[in-house]
């Protein structure tokens, strides 16, 4: 049997090259009766789409994606597949539509990085609050000043609201309250009465939310519909001076109506550990971002921690490996 991964970070040495040295968890859960395979890379990175993926799928008994979209021309070529899995939380690149229509089991690991995630999104958060990244490049530069980049307010008196309160805005939540004097949140999928059991106040509304908040962070699902959120209509409603961090997916927010916002004050700072494109530099809204003093950026690695990504490879190859050996549904994050 042969396993393809598509895309695999991990599995990327420091010279750039595919190492299958590096696959020590999952020949540990695989054994010797199953076959890893990688997508092929270049010096543009892995080939995520076209002939040079079709090629490498056509053999595959199951493809495990991490960037790389599961599309009809790949779900085509891997005939022989049963199962795809995506190595991650998101289920946007996964084709849940298409996976039910053809058959094919598919799943995800939706909750192994929500400590991660809300960690990262919180130190993105209190870094523009304290203006921590200005800092460090004015006194780097010799520039010794105190009040340069801005005068930080006092968080405790401030409010805070999660934008999607699925387990890592939860998680995101109950941090917030250690700094902030009141948490928001909005989720129309979520009732008010389990926002409330975490001390949390629901909205209504987005702009409810917006309009009443000092700090905002996006935690929604990318969906048709979620695409677009935070956009020109959104932000309107946002309160003077307001910050807002992203680190869910870069299509939740329009980086065109964020400049917008920044430029007219309504926004003061901006975060962000995810763009679309992947990388910002590729964007030429995103690389104008770049430029600014109250814009911090990561670079996709929310989710990353020695523990978490270990605990994601061996949950994957495991859910693989029992399709493959049993011909049953995936037993964890089964969307197919």
């Amino acid at each position: 049997m042969r396993v393809l991964y598509t895309d695999p970070a991990w599995a990327v040495d420091r010279t750039g090259a595919v190492d299958p040295a590096l696959a020590a968890i999952e020949r540990e859960v695989y054994g010797q009766d199953v076959e890893i395979v990688f997508g092929e890379r270049g010096a543009d990175g892995y080939a995520i789409e076209g002939e040079r993926l079709l090629r490498r799928a056509r053999t595959a008994d199951a493809v495990v994606v991490y960037r790389c979209q599961v599309t009809p021309e790949l779900v085509a070529a891997a005939a022989g597949a049963r199962v795809f899995a995506r190595q991650g939380v998101g289920l946007d690149n996964l084709n849940i539509s298409l996976l039910r229509k053809v058959g094919r089991f598919g799943f995800h690991v939706p909750d192994y990085c929500g400590d991660e995630v809300s960690t990262h999104a919180i130190a993105l958060l209190l870094a523009l609050e304290r203006g921590v990244c200005v800092q460090n490049t004015l006194v780097r530069n010799d520039e010794w000043h105190i009040y340069g980049g801005m005068v930080p307010r006092r968080t405790s008196n401030a409010v805070a609201g999660v934008v999607g309160f699925g387990r890592i805005g939860r998680a995101v939540s109950r941090k917030l309250g250690v700094f902030y004097r009141e948490v928001l949140a909005y989720d129309p999928h979520v009732p008010g009465d389990l926002m409330a059991s975490h001390g949390v106040r629901p909205c209504e509304s987005l702009a409810e939310l917006l309009g009443a908040s000092d700090a905002v962070l996006v935690h929604a699902e990318l969906t048709p519909d979620s695409s677009g959120l935070i956009g020109v209509d959104a932000l309107r409603h946002a309160k003077p001076g307001a910050l807002l961090v992203n680190a869910a997916r870069g299509k939740l927010v329009d980086l065109v109506a964020v400049t917008t916002a920044l430029d007219e004050g309504r926004l003061a700072g901006f975060a962000s550990d995810v763009f679309s494109p992947e990388d910002p530099n590729h964007d030429p809204v995103a690389r104008e971002l770049l430029k600014r003093d109250n814009v911090i950026v990561s670079a996709h690695r929310a989710f990353l921690s020695s523990t978490s990504e270990h605990s994601l490879r061996r949950r994957i190859a495991e859910g693989v490996r029992h399709v493959l050996t049993t011909g049953e549904p995936p037993y964890s994050g089964r969307v197919a």
